[in-house]
C-alpha cells in the first residue's frame, strides 16, 4: 500500500512504531488514547496519557539534573531527533536557559567533541567527492519545501577555528533559533555542510573524525564546487533562502559579492553581526546622549564581524549626510599587525577603505592612546585581550565608553562583564557575544547585554520567508538594527541593556520581520503580493510548538504545510 502524502511532501508513518521513530510525528506519551487505536499504538506506550506541560516538566527536571552543559546539549539534541515539536515547546518555554546550551557558548564545544557525542545524522553533509551530481544527491533530502539553508565549510567556527565536518553543530543551531526565536517552520528549514576537508591535523588523526580525511580543497576546485553548490540548491529549492555560516575570511567576502546580486543569500558573520553590533551602538547612545557621528569606534580584530559592523555603521553615517569616505575615518581597526593605516604593506581589498592615515601603532594599547576611541568593540577571537590599562585608557575619553567583548565562546570574549565595570567604576557601557550574568558595583546592578545574532537574522529570515524575496540586500540588515535598537525599553537601558531581554525574542523577532517585509516590498524584491495586513501576513507564517490532533474524526490528520 502506497503511503499517505501530508501537504508538505512527507509520507505519513504507516506502522504504529513508525509514529514515535519519526521526530516530525512523534507525541510520545501525549498520543491521546484515540491516536493509540486508530495509529496501532496500543500497547507500545504506557497507558497513562500525559499533557504536553508534563512532558515539558520531565525535559526540565532531566536537564537540570546534568552535571555539565555538554551533556545538557546532548540531551536537548537527542530529544529534537526523537520529538522535534516537544524539543521547541521547551526551548521556547525556556529561552533564556536553553540558548546558552543549544547556541554559544556550548555548542563550540560541542563542535569540538562532535565525532564523540555523535548519535544520529541531523542536516546535509555535501563533500567534495559529491562534485557533479549534487543537485541528484540534494533530492535525497525528504522534504521538498524547504525555505532557508544554513550551509558552512568549518574552516572558521566562532573563534576555534577550523573543525571541518563537526562544523554541523553550527547550522543545526542557527536553524534552531529560527524556529525557536522567529517561528519558521523546522520542516523548512535545511542544515548543510560542505566537506572540502580540514587543515586540523588533530582532527586528521582522529579515528573518530567523521568528515574527510584530506587537507582543504582550495582555488579554483574548491569555487567551482561552490558554485555547483549554489546551482542545485537553486534547481532544486528554488527561492531559499542561503545563509552562509563560518566560511574563512579569504572566502566569506568573496562568495557573499559573488552571489548577493544572483540569488537569495547572506552572510551573518559579515551582515548579521553587523547589524547586531550597529544596533548596540545605536541603543548606546540613548544611554550617553551623543550622536553617531562625533564617535570614534577602534575594532580589536579585523575579520569578517569587524569590517561588517563598521561598514553598516559608515551606511547608516551616509544616510545621515556624511560622505562615505568621512564616515568611515569614524572608524578604526587594530589587526595582528598592529593599527591599520595608509601605506602599510599587504592590506587586503576588505581592510582597504579603513586604512586612514595616522603614524603606525604597534598595539592595542598604545592605539587606544593614538586614537582615543569613545568605543572599543572586540572582535578578535582573542580572550582577555581587553586589559585594565586598555579599558581604563579607554574610559578617559567618553563619560560612558563602550566596551563590546564580542568574540565567541566564552573562553574567547576580549573581557569580561565584571571587569568592563569594575575597572571603569560602573561607567562602562557592555556588550558580549556569549551571555555573562548581571554585576553588583556599589549597591548598582547593572545586566551586559548580549550581542548575539539571533536578535538579527531569525527576524530578517522571516520577513524574507513571508515575502518570498528574490534578496537580501544590506538595506533590510539596516532597517533591522534600527527597529531592534528603538525596541529597547526604558527600564532596560537604566539597567545598562542595550538589547531587549531575550524573554521578549518572539516580539523583537515579528517586529523586525515585518520593518523588513516592508523594505522588501518599497525594494520592489517580493514575489508574493503585498497583503492589506502585513503583520497578520508575517505572523500567519510563524510555527507554534503544539501537537496536531491526528485523529479528530477517527482518522488520521495532518497539515504541515503552514503553522503546525
Amino acid at each position: 500500500m502506497k503511503p499517505k502524502i501530508n501537504h508538505s511532501g512527507l509520507a505519513l508513518p504507516v506502522k504504529g512504531v513508525d509514529w514515535l521513530h519519526n521526530p516530525i510525528f512523534n507525541k510520545g506519551t501525549a498520543f491521546t488514547d484515540a491516536e493509540r487505536e486508530v495509529l496501532g499504538l496500543r500497547g507500545l506506550l504506557p497507558p497513562h496519557v500525559h499533557t504536553m506541560d508534563e512532558q515539558v516538566m520531565r525535559v526540565m527536571a532531566n536537564f537540570r539534573s546534568k552535571s555539565s552543559d555538554l551533556e545538557r546539549y546532548v540531551q536537548m539534541v537527542s530529544l529534537q531527533d526523537r520529538n522535534e515539536t516537544l524539543f521547541y515547546r521547551v526551548v521556547t518555554q525556556y529561552l533564556e536557559e536553553m540558548l546558552p546550551i543549544i547556541y554559544t557558548p556550548t555548542v563550540g564545544k560541542a563542535c569540538q567533541e562532535y565525532g564523540y557525542i555523535f548519535r544520529r545524522s541531523r542536516g546535509f553533509y555535501i563533500s567534495s567527492e559529491d562534485r557533479g551530481r549534487m543537485a541528484q544527491i540534494l533530492r535525497n533530502w525528504p522534504v521538498p519545501d524547504v525555505r532557508v539553508i544554513v550551509v558552512t565549510d568549518g574552516e572558521r567556527i566562532l573563534g576555534l577555528g577550523d573543525l571541518g565536518a563537526y562544523g554541523m553543530g553550527i547550522p543545526v543551531g542557527k536553524l534552531s533559533l529560527y524556529t525557536a526565536c522567529a517561528g519558521i517552520n523546522p520542516l523548512q528549514c535545511l542544515p548543510i555542510t560542505i566537506d572540502v576537508g580540514t587543515e586540523n591535523e588533530t582532527l586528521l588523526k582522529d579515528p573518530l573524525y567523521t568528515g574527510l580525511r584530506q587537507k582543504r580543497l582550495r582555488g579554483a576546485e574548491y569555487d567551482a564546487l561552490i558554485e555547483e553548490f549554489v546551482a542545485a540548491v537553486e534547481a532544486v529549492f528554488p527561492g531559499v533562502l542561503i545563509q552562509f555560516e563560518d566560511f574563512g575570511n579569504h572566502n566569506a567576502f568573496r562568495l557573499l559579492e559573488r552571489y548577493r546580486t544572483r540569488t537569495c543569500t547572506f552572510n551573518d558573520d559579515i551582515q548579521g553581526t553587523g547589524a547586531v553590533a550597529l544596533a548596540g551602538v545605536l541603543s548606546s547612545l540613548r544611554l550617553s546622549g551623543g550622536n553617531l557621528a562625533d564617535q570614534r569606534v577602534l575594532f580589536f580584530g579585523a575579520g569578517e564581524a569587524g569590517l561588517g559592523i563598521a561598514d553598516q555603521i559608515a551606511a547608516v553615517l551616509e544616510a545621515e549626510g556624511l560622505p562615505l569616505a568621512e564616515a568611515r575615518q569614524r572608524c578604526w581597526f587594530v589587526d595582528s599587525k598592529g593599527l591599520i593605516v595608509a601605506g602599510r604593506d599587504q592590506l587586503t581589498a576588505n581592510k582597504l577603505p579603513y586604512a586612514h592615515a595616522h603614524a603606525p601603532c604597534a598595539d592595542l594599547l598604545s592605539a587606544v592612546k593614538a586614537i582615543k576611541p569613545t568605543m572599543l568593540i572586540g572582535v578578535s577571537g582573542q580572550g582577555r585581550t581587553f586589559t585594565k590599562e586598555i579599558v581604563q585608557t579607554l574610559a578617559q575619553y567618553s563619560p560612558r565608553p563602550l566596551v563590546f567583548a564580542l568574540s565567541n565562546p566564552t573562553s574567547k570574549a576580549e573581557c569580561t562583564a565584571e571587569e568592563a565595570y569594575t575597572w571603569t567604576d560602573g561607567r562602562a557601557v557592555f556588550a558580549s557575544g556569549s551571555p555573562f550574568a548581571p554585576v553588583t558595583l556599589a549597591g548598582k546592578t547593572h545586566v551586559p547585554g548580549q550581542g548575539n545574532n539571533v536578535y538579527i537574522f531569525p527576524g530578517v529570515g522571516l520577513g524574507v520567508v513571508a515575502t518570498g524575496a528574490r534578496r537580501v540586500t544590506d538595506a533590510m540588515f539596516i532597517r533591522a538594527a534600527r527597529t531592534l535598537a528603538s525596541l529597547v525599553r526604558e527600564n532596560e537601558l537604566a539597567e545598562g541593556r542595550v538589547y531587549p531581554a531575550l524573554t521578549r525574542i518572539h516580539e523583537v523577532s515579528l517586529a523586525i520581520a515585518v520593518a523588513v517585509a516592508e523594505e522588501i516590498y518599497a525594494a520592489k524584491l517580493a514575489t508574493v503580493p503585498r497583503p492589506a495586513d502585513l503583520a497578520a501576513h508575517v505572523k500567519s507564517h510563524m510555527f507554534q510548538p503544539e501537537y496536531p490532533d491526528y485523529c479528530p474524526h477517527g482518522i488520521p490528520q495532518m497539515n504541515l504545510a503552514g503553522v503546525r
